[in-house]
């Protein structure tokens, strides 16, 4: 059986894989790394989004093989040691960005690189318009769509503290 070795929230990880083995099952079912949700088994959703050498990618359609050597990063490996959560989750969290939870791993994952990608700002059009390949079928997206516009301002240091959202 093929090896693949990779950094996963960086640690080094090697491990034995069949050949059709998805990147999300390598993820769930090998390392036990059960943020990363399977929500459509056909890259519709967005729930399975990881970053992948700095860049948002659907780990259902990405073969573990083709991380041989990558950085992987998933939504267990956003926080810093001493717990402290990214801007972006707190922002989520803070602005109520989520119901039932199912995508928000997925859709935090993309909104990071989104916002990092974009160092000059995103309009609430700009958001939803990046947001697309990610589902949700509970909020309606306009808190999620505020929680990103408030982390997007933490992530490109124009202020130093997350937003308070309005009661």
């Amino acid at each position: 059986m093929p090896r693949v070795s990779l950094s996963v929230n960086g640690k080094p990880v090697t491990a034995e894989v069949e050949g059709r083995t998805l990147l999300v099952e390598l993820l769930r079912e090998t390392l036990r790394l059960t943020g990363t949700h399977v929500g459509c088994d056909t890259s519709q959703c967005g729930a399975c989004v990881v970053h992948v050498n700095g860049d948002s990618v659907k780990s259902c359609t990405m073969l573990a093989l083709q991380a041989e050597g990558a950085e992987v990063v998933t939504i267990e490996g956003l926080a810093a040691p001493d717990g402290t959560l990214h801007p972006m989750q707190e922002a989520f969290r803070e602005y109520h960005a989520l119901q039932c939870g199912f995508c928000t791993p997925g859709m935090v994952m993309s909104a990071i690189d989104l916002v990092k990608k974009n160092p000059q700002g995103l309009s609430e059009r700009e958001i939803r318009e990046g947001l697309e390949g990610n589902l949700c079928r509970c909020t309606g997206y306009h808190n999620i769509v505020k929680a990103i516009d408030a982390a997007q301002q933490v992530m490109h240091g124009r202020v130093k503290e997350l937003p308070r959202a309005a009661e």
